[in-house]
């Protein structure tokens, strides 16, 4: 795959994922993550740590969904692939969270198990059809 292919996938499934994610927290979960977390959560979103953040984890799911599913041809790869990888990202957080904060609510670690496997699942498909639809072009 070209680096152009590449560079264009990777900043539309970063505007995949933020769109996607920030419905997710903004809108969605956002009373949910308020209720669960109260005290435990910053009064002030450290961006720079966010957006940081953002461009490796996306990254990642090009690297290890996309790139991946694109050799075998295979949408159902990077759906899986996808999965798992944000299964597992996402599992590193909070099984930390649970194992290392006083307070760290289970619930709160079960919803963002499954919710990193889908955002990401959700993601690697977008990537995976947008870099198959510039391959054509």
């Amino acid at each position: 795959m070209s680096a152009g292919r590449v560079v264009v996938t990777y900043f539309g499934m970063t505007v995949v994922f933020f769109a996607i994610d920030m419905l997710w927290l903004g809108v969605v979960a956002k009373g949910f993550y308020q209720r669960q977390l109260g005290g435990l959560l910053a009064e002030r979103v450290n961006w720079g740590a966010a957006f940081v953040f953002y461009l490796v984890y996306l990254g990642g799911i090009l690297l290890f969904a996309v790139l991946p599913a694109l050799e075998k041809g295979s949408l159902g790869r990077a759906a899986l692939l996808g999965f798992l990888f944000g299964f597992i990202a996402y599992a590193t957080y909070d099984l930390t969270n649970l194992a290392t904060l006083r307070g760290f609510p289970v619930v709160v670690a079960i919803v963002d198990l499954a919710w990193g496997g889908v955002l990401t699942t959700a993601v690697a498909a977008a990537g995976f059809a947008l870099a198959r639809r510039l391959g054509q072009g």
